[in-house]
């Protein structure tokens, strides 16, 4: 398996995404930045968040842990949580929190993981499937309070942050090598072309990135996000973008 990746902070801030690989697995984390005057009981950004449990991840995927990858990120979660505990209110549901894409070759197979808003994309002898937890866009509300009560519950949506039992809410699945090309992983300040300006397909995503480079999806975006009107949609005009590519 070849890997080959690019991540960008959004222009002027620290890039709240992490991306990390080996030989035949890798992991993207994108950080969910805190809104303005939360109070998250944590000393730590969410960088901090996605750096360590990237490599916590590392940790275990290099030591060719074979267990479930859902069981490798509740422990590594676990992991996290115990590096600061001591410091910080790990009960405050606005504790620093991250998404997690992951993707493991193994001998014959090919398993992925996908916990919130990171999707994964698999080229399965010819048709581009997309594995995406789509759950965040399906809230009754989008308040700071309407979030606060949606992170991490059963009828809400699940990141990584201070449960480890969010690991197993993950979409995770397998699939045989053999009928996969190639494979690619986004933040989703990357996976805006498709999904926030609608300038790309899913395909056509992983072509670009497939043709051009990790570098050209985010250098594509930073063009999109710089002709949008200030305030023409929700959420941030500017993001952190991270794209990893997989030929197999």
């Amino acid at each position: 398996m070849h890997v080959c990746f690019a991540s960008e902070p959004a222009p002027g801030r620290p890039n709240e995404d992490f991306v990390v690989a080996g030989p035949d697995w890798a992991v993207v984390l994108d950080g969910a930045t805190a809104p303005p005057g939360v109070d998250s009981g944590c000393v730590h950004n969410p960088a901090w968040l996605a750096h360590r449990l990237g490599g916590a991840l590392a940790t275990r995927l290099s030591a060719e842990d074979e267990r479930p990858l859902d069981d490798l990120l509740a422990e590594s979660i676990k992991t996290v949580c115990e590096m600061h505990a001591d410091r910080c209110d790990l009960s405050n549901p606005d504790s620093p929190s991250a998404t997690v894409a992951m993707l493991r070759l193994r001998e014959d197979v090919l398993e992925w993981l996908v916990l919130a808003d990171s999707p994964v994309l698999l080229d399965v002898d010819g048709e581009v499937r997309v594995i995406r937890d789509d759950r965040v866009d399906h809230l009754p509300g989008y308040t700071l309070e309407a979030v606060r009560t949606a992170r991490n519950a059963p009828d809400g949506f699940w990141v990584a942050s201070t449960r480890p039992a969010a690991a197993y809410e993950a979409l995770s699945g397998r699939i045989e090598a053999s009928s996969v090309r190639r494979a690619a992983m986004f933040s989703d300040g990357a996976s805006r072309l498709v999904e926030r300006f609608e300038t790309l397909d899913w395909t056509g995503l992983l072509d670009l990135t497939d043709r051009e480079g990790p570098l050209a999806v985010i250098e594509r975006t930073r063009a999109a996000e710089s002709a949008e009107p200030d305030g023409a949609r929700r959420g941030k005009r500017y993001d952190d973008a991270t794209a990893a590519l997989f030929r197999l």
